[in-house]
C-alpha cells in the first residue's frame, strides 16, 4: 500500500543572524503515515515538529532529505492538490470575512461555479461559524479564526490533512468539534496527520505516533503496541480508612494517598493487592476498586522525549 505520506532523512539547519553560527533544527527525521490512518506527531517544544511540517509543504527547503504525498514528492503542485493544510499559527486577511476568505481558498484549490459555493458553506457549517460567516476575520477571537484556517484545510476535500497544533486556542466545546472532525475524517477514508501538545488526545485519536526529541525521532509506533499493559502495577481504592489502617500499610511499605472520601494504593503485582485487600478487611476498610494502572502517553512522552 503506498503511504499516504512519508518523509526520509529530513534534515534542516539554519544560521544565527550576526554570529552566522548553524543550528541544527532537525537533525534526521524519518517517518510513513499510512492512508486511512491518523498519525500524531508530537514532542517538546522546540523538537523540530513544526520546522518539519514546513519542509513537507513547501514553506521552507530541507537542507537534505526527502518527503512524498501519496508517492508524489513533495512538495509539488500534484503532491500539494491532495492536501489541506492548517499551520500552527493561521495568517488570515483581517478585512475578509470567513466566506470571502474560505472562498478565495476554494478557488486556489481549483474549485468553481456551484459546486464552489455549495463546498464553502457546508464546511464553513461544519467548523461551527455559521454565524460568524460574513464577521471581519479582525473581529474574530483566536478560536474563531482557527476555525476558519480549519475550513480552508478543508473546503476542497482533500485526501491528507496536515493539522499543526489544530486545538491552539479552542474552548472544550471546540476541542470536541475538532477531534470529533478529525474521526469523521477517518471514516471517510481520509489520513490526519497533526501535531499536538494534548497528549490525551493522540492517545484517544490516533492509530499510531511519533516522537520527536531534538530534532530526531525517539520513538514511533502503534499506541496499542507502545502502551503495551506489561506494567503488573494495581490501584486499590479503600473507603473508612483508620489510622490503624494507615500503619498497617505503612508497615508493608504500601504507600497510600487520599483521593477525596477515598484512599488510594499502589501495589505491584498480584501478592501486593492481597496483602492491601486482606489489611483492608481486617481492619473494616471497604474495597471499592481494583484497577490495573497501565502506563500513559504521557508518562511515555516524559519518559523518552525530555
Amino acid at each position: 500500500m503506498t503511504a499516504a505520506l512519508a518523509a526520509e532523512h529530513l534534515k534542516k539547519s539554519f544560521r544565527k543572524p550576526f554570529t552566522g553560527a548553524r543550528v541544527e533544527a532537525v537533525r534526521d527525521v524519518s517517518f510513513s503515515v499510512e492512508a486511512g490512518e491518523v498519525f500524531g506527531f508530537v514532542g517538546p517544544n522546540g523538537a523540530g515538529k513544526t520546522t518539519t511540517i514546513k519542509m513537507i509543504v513547501g514553506l521552507i527547503f530541507p537542507t537534505s532529505g526527502t518527503a512524498r504525498v501519496f508517492d508524489v514528492a513533495a512538495p509539488s503542485r500534484e503532491a500539494m492538490k491532495r492536501v489541506g493544510f492548517l499551520p500552527e499559527s493561521p495568517y488570515i486577511y483581517p478585512y475578509l470575512t470567513p466566506r470571502e476568505f474560505v472562498t478565495m481558498c476554494a478557488r486556489l484549490s481549483g474549485l468553481g461555479g456551484a459546486e464552489l459555493q455549495r463546498r464553502v458553506i457546508a464546511i464553513i457549517e461544519r467548523v461551527g461559524m455559521s454565524d460568524a460567516v460574513d464577521r471581519p476575520v479582525r473581529a474574530l477571537s483566536k478560536g474563531m479564526t482557527q476555525r476558519v484556517g480549519l475550513a480552508a484545510a478543508l473546503v476542497h476535500d482533500p485526501d491528507l490533512l496536515i493539522l499543526d497544533e489544530p486545538m491552539s486556542g479552542l474552548d472544550p466545546v471546540g476541542r470536541k468539534d475538532v477531534r470529533d472532525l478529525i474521526l469523521e475524517e477517518r471514516a471517510r477514508g481520509k489520513t490526519v496527520f497533526f501535531s499536538t501538545h494534548i497528549l490525551s488526545d493522540v492517545e484517544t485519536l490516533c492509530d499510531r505516533v511519533c516522537i520527536l526529541r531534538k530534532g530526531e525521532v525517539a520513538l514511533a509506533g502503534r499506541i496499542g503496541e507502545l502502551l503495551d499493559g506489561s506494567s503488573t502495577l494495581s490501584e486499590v481504592a479503600l473507603q473508612d480508612v483508620t489510622e490503624a489502617l494507615k500503619a498497617a500499610l505503612a508497615r508493608e511499605d504500601l504507600a497510600a494517598r487520599p483521593m477525596g472520601p477515598r484512599w488510594v494504593i499502589d501495589a505491584e503485582g498480584d501478592a501486593a493487592v492481597r496483602d492491601v485487600v486482606e489489611l483492608a478487611y481486617a481492619h473494616g476498610a471497604k474495597v471499592v476498586g481494583i484497577a490495573p494502572k497501565r502506563e500513559t502517553l504521557e508518562q511515555l512522552f516524559v519518559k523518552r522525549a525530555l
